[in-house]
């Protein structure tokens, strides 16, 4: 078993990723962080209780709500990506509420308790994990891996022409934590690796829904946003990194190739914002990119993890 922190801006393939977390047999998730990004603070905290709501895990694993604000930025929507993030549903049960320790105190707590074991999977901007470090100097030298969703390894971006998402949101966190120290970082990029290799079609997406189950309902509904608004971009279909970082977590076979890079951020430029720079030249590399997965024994995993069926009273509120 794996011993697990997710970071995330729960959005729609931020629940997938966490039903990964949730549900694969080699995944010890310890906890879920929330980090100011993808949607409103309020209603990702709603998309990561609801996702365990599905997966029956429901006052097992604890939600801890960290920063609702990067460092020093003013917050930056993607709500016109992902709409709510899981399609209009509301979870059944309310009684469940987030844990009152910090996300930043989670985070240090678990790689102290788990030292040299916790892997962090952050796939929202890296504010919390920007804090952690500030706040304890050991905690990146604590942690196993860190598997970042951001950046792009060729300049593109997709929130602008430069910048992807994550980083771009709060750039000095990410600066911050690439300077860290973490003994292990895994990059799992917008550019190339995601648009070539995370994106389910028209006919994946089909495939999932004909598995009817409970949680390939809530698939279909929650990505149903983000399809639509990829396609209306030119993209082939729907994109799940965040997803594909989790799997990637628990098992690295899923990668075919990899490089070392020294990378780093872009936090003054106008026009440059958050990109992010791979350097393949430095004697001193920070990160390992992925740079080419299985794409389809990915979108196969991801099949066959949606035909488990939810806990039970769902059922319902995604009958149709």
């Amino acid at each position: 078993m794996i011993p697990l922190v997710i970071d995330t801006d729960t959005a729609a393939d931020d629940c997938f990723a966490l039903l990964v977390g949730l549900l694969h047999p080699r995944a010890d998730l310890k906890a879920i962080t929330m980090v100011a990004g993808n949607v409103g603070f309020e209603q990702q905290v709603h998309n990561a209780l609801l996702t365990l709501g599905l997966a029956g895990r429901l006052g097992d694993v604890p939600v801890h709500l960290g920063a609702q604000r990067p460092l020093v930025r003013e917050w930056r929507s993607a709500s016109e990506v992902h709409g709510d993030g899981v399609g209009g549903l509301r979870r059944l049960d309310d009684a469940h509420a987030p844990s009152p320790e910090h996300a930043v105190d989670a985070l240090i707590r678990l790689a102290e308790e788990h030292a040299g074991e916790l892997t962090v999977v952050a796939i929202g901007p890296l504010t919390n994990l920007a804090l952690a470090v500030r706040k304890e100097p050991r905690f990146a030298a604590l942690v196993k891996e860190l598997v970042i969703m951001g950046g792009s390894i060729n300049g593109r971006g997709n929130i602008t022409p430069a910048a992807e998402y994550n980083i771009y949101v709060d750039p000095e966190a990410a600066d911050i934590v690439l300077g860290a120290g973490f003994p292990n970082v895994t990059i799992v990029s917008w550019d190339p690796l995601t648009l070539r290799d995370a994106v389910f079609t028209a006919e994946h997406i089909d495939r999932i829904r004909d598995l009817d189950t409970t949680l390939s309902r809530f698939f279909v509904r929650a990505n149903q946003a983000t399809f639509d608004f990829d396609v209306r971009v030119g993209i082939n279909g729907s994109t799940h990194p965040d997803s594909l970082s989790v799997l990637l977590a628990i098992d690295r076979s899923y990668a075919l190739e990899e490089r070392r890079y020294r990378m780093s951020v872009e936090t003054r430029g106008e026009l440059t914002r958050g990109a992010t720079v791979f350097d393949w030249r430095s004697d001193e590399p920070n990160v390992t990119a992925i740079e080419r997965i299985d794409a389809e024994r990915f979108f196969e995993s991801m099949l066959g993890l949606l035909a488990q069926e939810a806990a039970p009273g769902y059922g319902e509120l995604l009958a149709g």
